[in-house]
């Protein structure tokens, strides 16, 4: 993998020629990151009571017996410096998600265990001179739909702008954070009933962002593609086979993305244009939207969206107990709600973003409301709500800090659905024995439709 290669997108120059867009950020003010804020845009110093500490660097050091799989709990040693549950959710509401609010009062075995603070998110050198580049260099543009270029990693490191211009930037942000440049992952989602029973839907998936390509050529790369995105069904039997490749687009207003199924059944390759905004996710049996995987991902422009400000809350953290192969899936599965036990969560700063579905638009999400790590760019939680007002589901994304890759991602994703009692999981690798593999050599021939119908198999 081609690390010290930047990723660099860029729109074609006559269609930005023709497209609205925003300014740019100062050399004083992009010279503040680093010094009064992180390199990425966070604000380095901590809260007034101490609560939330200074920033100092993340974590992207191993700690000492790390064997380059099983991540090590740093914190292992700490206790929770108190407990919320129904009998004191009252007394910290005003640092809680309303969706964290309602699961405590509709479980009572829902808990938030709250942790001391460590703000572990950190980057390679390569990443932050990125951030820094895109915020001399990079635009809004098609209304805020799209982005007019970007490097490597966050686009806006630094807001500005308009409230909604921000908000739309945040957004940017998460879609774009830096994941690594090729890996694999061998993941498994379930999608457990009331009762708490479930079977175990088991993905291998490969992400390759354009640059870190064997084959890739500045000159003839397509300039509206991120990355390449193949994600194949292991198991169940009645599933094995199934096979989804993305071509994920930087403008997907301008061009939607690409996306096909080969099915095994059929033997055939399908393009498949639902695979977005609230078409259905992947075997996830009802319990998702295509756009709610990695929390939210694809195109923006169905919301109108406003930036509400930037609070302190609760928000799950530095999850490595959660991710531990010591752990077997029915530690982790129970009715209702994943195991709260496992969970850690820590007062952090979050950017919280309203947004609602625009006139003449629809989605089965009526009004979305974001919680953005300011550490990371990475959306914490999410409360949604449906087409009468009513919160329908509630999203946890499980903060960890892959300390020897330097990157900030998830453990697990969970999507509570408070009206049927249901809920989704994804991206356990806990009984997995290769659950991800950074730094693997791919090139774009392997993410094409022919490569997807060669590969199928029943």
């Amino acid at each position: 993998m081609r690390l010290n290669t930047l990723t660099k997108i860029s729109l074609l120059a006559a269609a930005l020629a023709s497209s609205q867009s925003w300014a740019r950020v100062s050399a004083d003010e992009a010279n503040k990151l680093g010094a009064d804020l992180t390199p990425v845009g966070a604000e380095k110093a901590g809260n007034a009571d101490g609560t939330i500490p200074a920033w100092d660097g993340g974590l992207v050091t191993p700690p000492a017996g790390f064997d380059g799989r099983e991540y090590i709990n740093p914190f292992a040693d700490e206790q929770p410096l108190f407990e919320i549950n129904a009998s004191n959710v009252d007394q910290y509401k005003d640092k809680l998600s309303p969706g964290q609010v309602a699961m405590i009062n509709r479980y009572d075995t829902y808990k938030i265990k709250v942790y001391p603070t460590h703000r572990t998110s950190g980057y390679s050198q390569e990443v932050y001179d990125a951030a820094k580049k895109n915020a001399l260099e990079t635009d809004l543009v098609d209304g805020g739909y799209g982005v007019s270029s970007y490097t490597m990693t966050v686009p806006f490191p630094i807001l500005h702008g308009t409230d909604d211009e921000k908000a739309r930037q945040i957004i940017w942000n998460h879609i774009t954070r830096w994941r690594d440049g090729n890996f694999e992952r061998n993941v498994v989602q379930m999608t457990p009933l009331a009762n708490g029973s479930y079977t175990p839907v088991k993905f291998q998936e490969q992400l390759s962002f354009v640059s870190a390509l064997t084959d890739y050529d500045p000159s003839k790369a397509d300039p509206n593609i991120i990355f390449y995105f193949k994600q194949e069904i292991v198991s169940p039997a009645r599933l094995a086979g199934n096979v989804l490749l993305v071509h994920e687009t930087l403008n997907q207003v301008r061009e939607p993305r690409r996306a096909w199924i080969y099915n095994s059944g059929q033997r055939r390759v399908r393009r498949a244009p639902q695979v977005a905004y609230d078409g259905p996710g992947t075997a996830a049996d009802g319990q998702r939207t295509s756009d709610n995987f990695d929390m939210y991902n694809g195109a923006t422009d169905r919301y109108d969206m406003k930036l509400i400000g930037k609070k302190e809350v609760y928000i799950p953290y530095n999850s490595y107990d959660l991710n531990s192969t010591k752990l077997k899936y029915d530690d982790i599965i129970k009715p209702g709600h994943i195991n709260q036990d496992l969970t850690r969560y820590e007062l952090h700063r979050v950017w919280v973003i309203e947004a609602n579905v625009k006139e003449g638009q629809r989605h089965v999400y009526d009004k979305r409301v974001f919680f953005v790590d300011e550490d990371s760019w990475q959306i914490a939680l999410v409360d949604h709500y449906d087409g009468r007002g009513e919160l329908w589901r509630v999203a946890e994304g499980h903060h960890l800090q892959f300390y020897d890759r330097k990157i900030a991602w998830y453990t697990v994703e969970a999507l509570y659905d408070l009206l049927s009692g249901r809920y989704l999981v994804l991206g356990l690798t806990n009984e997995e024995a290769d659950g991800y593999a950074w730094g693997k050599k791919n090139n774009s021939k392997n993410f094409t439709p022919a490569a997807l119908r060669r590969s199928g198999k029943r």
